[in-house]
């Protein structure tokens, strides 16, 4: 990966099917565009615990957390480069959407105490992520940071992510909210929210239908804002500073869902595709020494008897290494672009190895 990458992004997204490493991937990508100057958050969904530990994430942090200075030198980040990080809470996000948009704080309040608006989030399909797509939009108006990584749910999921506005539009409908808010009109209009007020009452009990009441009526006031960014952020999003980035593993499964998601973003939903990260890949022992035919001179007795098994795994691990360098390439020749992550024994969960994995991954495959 070249480090001009970075240089012309504004906004990268990183999918992928779930436990490829999606999350860690994220994190090495804005340390190293850090490391490169630029003011960079990452936005992850879910980190492990010792990753959210290092990188000073927390569940109920209301805004991005920059890095200290001690963890940003650990880095090899020096100024103007900066990293913040982010957990990414949609029911946050979308109680400070409700701030934003409603001005009296007494209807905001309203609002968000209101239990039908609490569940929001699962009730209407394509809220969740919307909200999440706000928040990112909102960082970059606000100009505060040169680059956006977004670490996204599985692939699939991910897919909602970016279909969220027109989804949320196709429920949130002015027309239908009208049909459950009590008010003046027709007298045909107050028979039939009459009638679904009894209805409703039948089904869920009054107190519920007063709480929809509420709660439609309050989210009301938003949908005119809703309205109006559904397609700015679709155009945002088709841009050329705004990239996507798949990540996957070898393994057959993962791939599947990355050829889906390949296909749907850059075919059907024509956003800018980046490439390939192929995570956990051998491709890097290639250049590695075979095992000689005899083992070293001077070597102990148990070295020489188990040379032979040493010569065979060696042979199967280069023809594993073969496999994935020509996966590799056929990534590389469907999108333009491919990043080889070798696979890190241990894991990787602190910032030596977060570290060590962002630097692994603008250098070509060579001896470990």
């Amino acid at each position: 990966m070249n480090n001009d990458f970075f240089q012309n992004k504004r906004v990268l997204v990183c999918c992928g099917a779930g436990g490829v490493g999606k999350t860690t991937l994220s994190a090495a990508l804005a340390i190293q565009a850090a490391r490169l100057g630029r003011r960079v958050l990452v936005v992850t969904i879910d980190p492990s615990k010792r990753l959210a530990e290092s990188l000073g994430i927390s569940r109920n942090a209301e805004a991005p957390v920059a890095l200290s200075k001690e963890r940003l030198k650990e880095l090899g980040i020096e100024a103007p480069g900066a990293l913040s990080a982010w957990m990414l809470d949609p029911q946050l996000i979308c109680d400070n959407c409700v701030h934003r948009i409603i001005r009296d704080p007494a209807e905001a309040k309203k609002l968000l105490s209101n239990r039908i608006y609490r569940n929001v989030t699962a009730m209407v399909a394509g809220m969740q992520e919307y909200t999440a797509v706000e928040a990112l939009h909102e960082f970059i108006k606000e100009d505060a940071y040169d680059l956006v990584v977004l670490d996204t749910p599985p692939s699939r999921n991910a897919l909602r992510f970016l279909e969220a506005p027109s989804r949320a539009m196709a429920f949130l409908d002015k027309r239908i909210f009208s049909l459950f808010v009590p008010g003046e009109g027709s007298r045909v209009r107050q028979m039939a929210i009459f009638l679904i007020e009894k209805v409703m009452d039948m089904a869920f009990g009054a107190d519920t239908r007063r709480d929809l009441q509420v709660f439609f009526q309050l989210f009301g006031n938003i949908l005119g804002h809703l309205n109006h960014n559904q397609g700015e952020m679709r155009q945002f999003f088709q841009e050329d500073s705004v990239g996507f980035l798949l990540v996957t593993s070898p393994e057959r499964e993962a791939l599947n869902e990355a050829r889906y998601f390949e296909i749907k973003t850059r075919d059907e939903l024509h956003l800018h595709l980046c490439g390939y990260i192929l995570n956990r890949s051998l491709a890097w022992v290639l250049k590695r020494p075979m095992p000689g035919e005899t083992p070293p001179e001077g070597a102990s007795e148990a070295l020489k008897s188990a040379w032979p098994h040493f010569q065979k795994l060696a042979l199967q691990e280069q023809a594993t290494a073969m496999t994935h360098q020509k996966l590799a390439d056929e990534l590389k020749s469907r999108t333009g672009f491919v990043a080889i992550s070798p696979i890190l024994p241990g894991g990787v969960s602190d910032l030596e190895r977060l570290s060590l994995l962002s630097q692994t991954l603008f250098e070509e495959p060579q001896h470990a």
